[in-house]
């Protein structure tokens, strides 16, 4: 600590200061964060790109608005994982700090800009579920596919935008102000900022999913009263309800895996922070992974659509599976036939 005081005080914009940020002390706690990081990581990127191959291989899916969100999420939760975990695991395990400021704040810029895209594709999807559930005449006419894919290009474009802020000159040594504690060279002021864009997006979650349980609530005291003049009706509101309790399941496990790290991103804006809460926060950064790694999880088991498509990719692979065992079978009794003739 010692040495970190004195770069503290002399610059803390030089690369050697990183090795401050090196907050994993003994083997242990490396060889922990090493599994936790590989094990989250490598889940969550099989998991996400089976969503995507679910929803792309069916022409049902992937012509959805909702669908297409969803998908928008799964590429996040991918890029975020592949991201955070070589960048995480080279410098608190490897302690590589062989690179330039620039590149640094490259990957940090790359790995905000991934976790902001999944929850603003949250967010849309909370929104594409309350018009849904909330104006079911006029539905197909507010959220078409060309809307759809218009608010993703606009959100992953402010995600990009705001993400690169720092490596554009919003950084400590640039402006020659407070250095976060949290992150090399990232300002006190930018790290207010995004955290402010962060718990606005949850916000709006959170505020946009009252409203689909609301509606859903309603909904199931009418199909509980009118069950049997509904007919088709009351099937289209089963699904609505059934989606909307799935994305209240994503958005429980998304409050539960960000609070941790949110909370001590405040803090230490506020108070200067102990080596100890510092550890903390690294391993809490890997309930991020979690929270990827759990969502396609949560799709496969609610959503009656992607279970239908994973079943018959199972289906699919058993049977091709089983040709191939039968196949040395059957040209082995050939052979044999041949040579009897």
């Amino acid at each position: 600590m010692d040495i970190c005081k004195a770069h503290e005080n002399a610059s803390k914009c030089s690369v050697t200061t990183m090795e401050c940020f090196m907050v994993l002390s003994t083997q242990v706690q490396k060889i922990s964060i090493a599994t936790l990081c590989g094990l989250f990581g490598t889940l969550c990127i099989f998991e996400n790109s089976l969503v995507l191959y679910l929803i792309f291989s069916s022409p049902g899916t992937r012509r959805k608005p909702s669908y297409i969100f969803i998908s928008s999420l799964a590429l996040a939760d991918i890029l975020a994982s592949i991201i955070f975990v070589c960048s995480f695991v080279s410098f608190h395990v490897f302690n590589e700090i062989d690179f330039s400021k620039e590149t640094f704040l490259l990957q940090l810029g790359g790995v905000n800009t991934s976790f902001s895209a999944s929850l603003s594709s949250l967010l849309l999807t909370a929104l594409d579920r309350y018009i849904s559930i909330s104006r079911p005449s006029e539905y197909k006419l507010l959220m078409t596919r060309k809307r759809a894919w218009i608010a993703l290009v606009v959100l992953w474009v402010t995600c990009a935008t705001i993400a690169s802020l720092p490596l554009l000159g919003w950084n400590c040594c640039t402006l020659n102000s407070t250095c976060s504690e949290l992150f090399p060279f990232v300002d006190d002021n930018y790290l207010s900022i995004w955290i402010c864009f962060i718990m606005v997006l949850l916000g709006c979650i959170i505020y946009a999913y009252t409203h689909v349980l609301w509606r859903a609530h309603q909904h199931v005291a009418y199909m509980e009263k009118y069950e049997v003049q509904v007919g088709k009706q009351n099937t289209r509101m089963r699904m609505d309800v059934m989606l909307a309790k799935t994305l209240i399941m994503v958005l429980t496990v998304l409050v539960l895996c960000w609070s941790p790290i949110l909370v001590l991103m405040i803090y230490s804006i506020f108070a200067r922070l102990t080596n100890h809460l510092r550890k903390v926060f690294a391993f809490c950064s890997t309930l991020c992974l979690l929270n990827s790694m759990v969502n396609p999880i949560i799709y496969a088991l609610r959503s009656k659509e992607l279970y239908s498509s994973l079943r018959m990719v199972f289906s699919r692979f058993r049977r091709e599976l089983k040709a191939s065992e039968e196949r040395p079978e059957v040209e082995s009794t050939h052979k044999s036939s041949m040579i009897e003739t």
